[in-house]
């Protein structure tokens, strides 16, 4: 009986101990999954003075784990001014970079980070106004024609 017992048992725990591993596989390779935020993606913010909303763009484009890019928005006379992205990162499915603009000879320093999830990143942006630093939420959508960045 014993010597049965010893040829079953070998096989039951080989084959606990690949049902274990094969189920802790699928989890392991999620974590290692990289996030794609390439593509052209939109936003809008309010108005200055509680004029119309603005509609902010940006493409992106992934290297590694560095991202570059244009964010393209209204400047004050209404045409579109784009300005390149500073500084961008990618770590898993977090997103990071700068938007340095010149308005009237002053560098004004926006901080971008969010989190990627499928064609939506959400987000905060920072910057200062008037010496404090001032947070504001944003959340933008990547267009379904637009994953490629040519």
């Amino acid at each position: 009986m014993q010597r049965i017992h010893n040829k079953l048992a070998f096989p039951l725990k080989l084959g606990l101990g690949a049902i274990l591993v094969l189920g802790f596989l699928p989890q392991v390779q999620a974590q290692d999954k990289k996030a794609d935020p390439s593509g052209t993606w939109t936003w809008t913010v309010p108005g200055r003075n509680g004029g119309p909303e603005r509609k902010m763009t940006f493409k992106l484009k992934v290297e590694g784990d560095k991202i570059t890019g244009k964010i393209a928005a209204p400047a004050r006379g209404g045409e579109i001014r784009e300005t390149d992205i500073k500084d961008g990162q990618i770590k898993g499915d977090e997103i990071t970079f700068k938007v340095v603009r010149e308005v009237n000879g002053n560098q004004m320093t926006t901080k971008y980070n969010g989190k990627v999830s499928g064609d939506t990143i959400k987000g905060k942006a920072e910057f200062d106004r008037n010496g404090e630093t001032q947070s504001r939420d944003w959340e933008a959508k990547r267009g379904s024609d637009t994953k490629d960045t040519k």
